[in-house]
C-alpha cells in the first residue's frame, strides 16, 4: 500500500512519517504544500494521501475536493489541528475517508490506516467532545476566505504575531506571511503596517 504525507510544519511531517512506518506501511511520498501534494497523487496515484488542511498553494480541503473531481481511487485522510464543525462538515462532502485531530494521532492513527485500507471511513472517536462552532458567519467579506486564511485571520485578531501563529498552528513562518498578503489582497485592505491586525480586531473578533 502506497501512502503519501504532505505536512506544512517539518517536524510534524517526519514525525507522521516515522510513526506509519513503525506500522509496517509505506511511505512513498511526502512534502510540505498543497500543489505538490496533489502533483504527487495524480502522478503516483497512491493507495491512501495523509493531508494536513494548513498548507501553501492548496489547503488540504481544497486537494481533497480536487481527487474527488478528478474521481481518483487515493483515499483521503485529513489529520489537522482544526475543531470547527464547519471545517469537518466540508471535509464530509469531499468523500474523506479518515479525519483525526493531531493531538490524537498517536492513538488513532494506526486503527484508522488499517480501517481505511479495508474500504471503511474513519472518524476520529474523540470528535463529538471536540468539535466546536466556527467563529464567524461565512458571509461577506469573510466569505471569500479559505479555511487556512480564516484560521490565521482569527489569531491575527487576538493579537499574536505571525511567528507565534506558526507555532500555534504547526505551520512554517513563511506559510503564515503567505496567507496573511492572500488575505490582505482579498479584503482589499491597504499595504501598510498593521493594517490587516486593526481591520481583524474591528471587524472579525467582533463576530458572534
Amino acid at each position: 500500500m502506497k501512502i503519501l504525507i504532505a505536512d506544512d510544519h517539518p517536524f510534524m511531517l517526519q514525525g507522521t512519517k516515522s510513526f506509519i512506518e513503525s506500522y509496517g506501511y509505506k511511505v512513498t511520498d511526502t512534502c510540505s504544500n498543497g500543489i505538490s501534494a496533489l502533483n504527487l497523487i495524480l502522478l503516483h496515484l497512491p493507495d491512501i494521501a495523509i493531508l494536513d488542511i494548513n498548507m501553501p498553494g492548496l489547503d488540504g480541503l481544497e486537494v481533497a475536493k480536487k481527487v474527488q473531481e478528478a474521481k481518483i481511487k487515493t483515499k483521503v485522510i485529513l489529520l489537522t489541528m482544526h475543531k470547527e464543525m464547519t471545517i469537518y462538515k466540508k471535509a464530509t462532502q469531499y468523500n474523506i475517508f479518515g479525519y483525526i485531530l493531531k493531538e490524537h494521532a498517536q492513538a488513532e492513527l494506526e486503527h484508522c490506516l488499517r480501517e481505511v485500507k479495508n474500504g471503511k471511513k474513519y472518524i476520529s472517536a474523540f470528535l463529538e467532545d471536540d468539535l466546536i462552532p466556527s467563529a464567524g458567519p461565512d458571509t461577506g467579506e469573510l466569505a471569500t476566505l479559505t479555511f487556512s486564511e480564516r484560521k490565521i485571520l482569527e489569531q491575527v485578531a487576538c493579537q499574536k504575531t505571525s511567528r507565534q501563529i506558526a507555532d500555534l498552528l504547526f505551520l512554517s513562518e513563511k506559510t503564515v506571511e503567505g496567507h496573511r498578503s492572500k488575505i490582505i489582497e482579498k479584503l482589499g485592505l491597504p499595504k501598510e503596517k498593521n493594517a490587516l491586525l486593526k481591520w481583524a480586531i474591528q471587524n472579525y473578533k467582533s463576530q458572534p
